[in-house]
């Protein structure tokens, strides 16, 4: 599979088949994601597996703003919760900020490594879907994660049960600029 096939053949799965998914194609996926390009090389994103029990609570507890997402949850037989570590990404070693963005940037550093895992589960099989409305407070509680880390996206994966369309892209005119 090209980076292009890769791409444009990757769609947001929301329904998955009832199969686990094994610990060591996750790792291999993780590993693959590791590369992706961050501040400084501060590589500030981490992975938290959930599966079972802690999985269906935060399913059940933390998506009342958007119960769709609590769906889509359930229906994995894993989430992936996408975590960054905090005061790295935009700061220099003594602590000042190094852009305008200031913590900002961590943001930006988790995104890139989101799609670099939502691109590396494709290549191996597995489908993903980005979840960007849930309860941070309550998730970050169950998760139990330390003060130094901040909860950025939820991720259900599984082998997909569907096999959506692409959705209709924008025009090239309205994406691109030239000065």
């Amino acid at each position: 599979m090209t980076a292009k096939e890769c791409i444009t053949g990757r769609r947001s799965i929301r329904q998955f088949q009832d199969r686990p998914v094994p610990h060591d194609v996750l790792e291999q996926i993780v590993e693959t994601a590791s590369f992706a390009p961050s501040w400084k090389n501060t590589q500030v994103t981490r992975y938290i597996a959930i599966e079972g029990a802690l999985k269906d609570r935060i399913a059940t507890e933390c998506t009342s703003d958007y119960p769709k997402n609590g769906e889509h949850i359930a229906r994995a037989p894993m989430l992936i919760a996408v975590t960054a570590l905090n005061k790295r990404s935009g700061y220099e070693r003594d602590g000042s900020y190094s852009t305008p963005k200031k913590d900002g940037w961590k943001m930006f550093d988790a995104g890139i490594a989101t799609e670099a895992f939502c691109l590396a589960a494709h290549e191996m099989g597995l489908g993903t879907v980005v979840l960007g409305i849930f309860d941070e407070a309550r998730a970050t509680s169950l998760l139990e994660l330390p003060e130094d880390r901040e909860l950025i996206a939820l991720i259900p994966i599984g082998y997909p049960a569907e096999a959506p369309v692409a959705p209709r892209r924008k025009p090239l005119e309205d994406l691109l600029s030239y000065k």
